[in-house]
């Protein structure tokens, strides 16, 4: 699924922010990926869906070498790729037509789209808000959007950056108890928190970075930072 081999990034201002990461994240897995503030997560988790690309090491996405991608390819990369972010993304348009644009961005034939969107609102618990708004959302209800439009092209995995950072604790619970769903039905998950009471309830494979140095990689690993 996801692999990286000695994988540098330097940026142009000379900040090392990823230093020799080798890891392999394999399918079906729920990972979480922890570590300070500028410790190299969010660099880490670009790399994933070829937002940046490796200085140097060769990063593996479904055995796609990233970093030999074209960028007009990209898009064709990004198709098994669900993200969802912790400022949701949304656009200004209706639930529903938030979820049926990542269809129609990858010219999804129509019969197609409402049943799928249909069905990826229900499973997110919104099948009685697809026409409304993200104004007229909470903002738990707009990450589950966020989720139903990643996850609405079936991504053999998706990344998950800071999902609950803006939420209140019922609202995050509920967003971790949707994405195990997910996870059950076979979507890997790679997900970077600073939500410590998250990780170490709901116990998964951790991966800590601390200054671009993968320090800790273990199974139902707790959290292991004072916020």
């Amino acid at each position: 699924m996801i692999e990286m081999h000695d994988v540098w990034k330097v940026y142009d201002n000379g900040v090392e922010a990823l230093r020799g990461i080798n890891v392999k994240i394999d399918r079906g897995e729920f990972v979480y990926i922890v570590g300070p503030s500028g410790a190299g997560k969010s660099t880490f988790i670009k790399l994933m869906y070829r937002e940046e690309k490796p200085t140097h090491g060769v990063v593996l996405i479904n055995g796609v070498n990233v970093k030999r991608v074209r960028d007009w390819k990209i898009p064709h990369v990004r198709r098994k790729i669900g993200v969802v972010f912790q400022d949701f993304k949304l656009l200004n348009m209706t639930a529903y037509d938030n979820v049926a644009f990542a269809l129609e961005a990858i010219e999804t034939p129509r019969r197609k789209i409402r049943p799928r969107v249909e069905e990826v609102l229900e499973l997110v618990g919104l099948s009685d808000r697809m026409f409304a708004y993200p104004s007229q959302l909470s903002g738990g209800e707009q990450q589950r959007v966020a989720i139903a439009r990643a996850i609405v092209n079936n991504p053999s995995f998706l990344i998950a950056d800071e999902p609950t950072g803006n939420l209140d604790p019922e609202n995050s619970w509920d967003i971790m108890y949707l994405l195990e769903e997910i996870n059950k039905r076979g979507t890997t998950i790679v997900m970077a928190t600073h939500n410590k009471e998250i990780v170490n309830t709901l116990r998964q494979r951790v991966i800590a970075i601390e200054q671009g140095i993968i320090v800790r990689d273990e199974e139902g690993g707790e959290y292991g930072y004072e916020d």
